[in-house]
């Protein structure tokens, strides 16, 4: 590993960080074009939330695809050939191999700093293209940005070396067994197959059956592969467990803020669309802001200090967003999600960092691909239980129509349960630590 930055690692850092912020430019601008889509297809806007649901399935289902393959054939060819899935599973991997060690925590800020821009970014850019020249037009900008960040890695990353003879081959079964799961799970938390009661219905509880039973399988499976997709050893390890554990809760607490932020804001604050756009783009440009200084951070401080206060800080600006709005009103929604957005830009920075400077070299792509199927599958969970308890607690029939002392009880017990799983996640990251200091 250099001790030193390089042109060539600095070129290849802004090529990785690139390719990041392209991931996430092109499912926020997807978010923004829905309602054109749906026009032009004439078909439902739920129809047309199909476009970014399949993105998300997507990338949860090939993110520790991605990653074991980078690791076998060299993280450079995957990187150009598979898109986003491979964007965000092997950049991370990447930069643990180029960055200097004492520096690895700056360039993963850096990298989420790129993916907050990019979020940041994606609505007002695909409104303004869509606006003037049509909904084809939202996916411009990949083309330039695509080839740029396609020259800079191709120039600047390295090869990947040693003959092909000694990689292992691929775990078909494992991957089989591992899309079923996923899937099965994805889908059983995504649909609303009870349309009569608008809730969790038979079919779901029988997709989340079937993701038990396959779970079940993929472990079999795995146990017995020559050259297993997942090498189960790795979640042996109590210090990554607990990361992936805490990524997962942190992903499915930051999604309330998606879900109910826009119902709250609109019906709670009273805000009109454009106010309510203005207010949820604060958390991105926070997050893009707080990006490398939290990266700076964890150099300086640590990774597993970091880490925790990440953790505190969602936490209390969870608590916060549950207590403040109702007394002060807009400022009181702002202030703690900056808190929250700027925290969880530290945990990411030191979770990553963590996990990553301490997995071997050749199997940083999976546990780079570990890090984003744990954080997909927060983002799934958070979209449907937090929704589920924002709308229970309000007791409306029709939350896009509730009073808004209903939407302000909803708000209240979905970030009241945020706060809670926050205290959760720092309690596993403790028993993490201690479990892992005694081995």
């Amino acid at each position: 590993m250099p001790v030193s930055p390089s042109s060539s690692s600095v070129a290849a850092l802004a090529g990785l960080a690139l390719a990041i912020l392209l991931a996430s430019l092109g499912a926020s601008v997807a978010n923004v074009g829905l309602p054109a889509l749906a026009a032009a297809f004439r078909i439902s806007f739920q129809q047309a939330q199909w476009v970014v649901l399949a993105y998300l399935l997507l990338i949860t289902l090939a993110s520790v695809n991605v990653g074991r393959l980078g690791d076998q054939f060299g993280r450079r060819r995957a990187l150009q050939g598979f898109g986003a899935a491979l964007m965000l599973a092997l950049g991370m991997a990447f930069v643990a191999d180029i960055a200097p060690s004492d520096k690895v925590g700056r360039a993963m800020g850096l990298l989420g700093a790129m993916s907050a821009v990019g979020t940041a970014l994606g609505p007002s850019l695909g409104g303004a293209l869509i606006a003037g020249f049509g909904w084809r037009a939202m996916f411009w900008p990949m083309l330039p940005l695509g080839a740029l960040a396609f020259g800079l890695v191709w120039r600047s990353v390295p090869a990947p070396s040693g003959p092909a003879a000694e990689r292992p081959g691929f775990d078909v079964a494992g991957s089989g067994w591992l899309a079923l799961v996923l899937a099965a799970y994805a889908l059983a938390l995504t649909l609303k197959l009870d349309h009569a009661q608008g809730g969790f219905g038979a079919l779901n509880a029988a997709l989340l059956l079937v993701a038990a039973i396959g779970c079940g399988a993929f472990v079999r499976a795995e146990s017995k592969a020559a050259a297993p997709l997942l090498n189960l050893a790795l979640l042996r390890d109590p210090a990554l467990a607990a990361g992936l554990f805490c990524n997962a809760l942190v992903s499915t607490v930051m999604m309330a803020t998606l879900v109910v932020g826009p119902f709250y804001l609109a019906r709670g604050l009273g805000l009109d669309a454009a106010g309510v756009g203005l207010a949820m783009s604060a958390g991105p440009l926070v997050a893009a802001l707080s990006g490398v200084p939290a990266g700076r951070m964890v150099d300086r401080c640590g990774a597993d200090a970091s880490a925790r206060s990440g953790l505190a800080g969602i936490g209390v600006g969870a608590l916060a967003l549950a207590l403040l709005p109702s007394s002060l009103g807009l400022a009181g929604y702002l202030l703690p999600l900056t808190l929250m957005t700027a925290a969880y830009a530290l945990f990411q920075a030191a979770n990553n960092t963590q996990a990553l400077t301490g997995a071997a070299a050749r199997q940083r792509g999976l546990v780079s691909g570990l890090l984003n199927l744990s954080r997909n599958l927060g983002l799934i969970t958070g979209a449907s239980l937090m929704g589920a308890v924002f709308a229970a607690a309000s007791g409306a029939a029709d939350i896009a129509a509730a009073a808004p002392q209903q939407v302000a009880a909803g708000a209240r017990a979905a970030f009241g349960l945020a706060a809670v799983l926050m205290l959760l996640a720092l309690l596993a990251s403790a028993h993490g630590r201690r479990k892992a200091a005694l081995c």
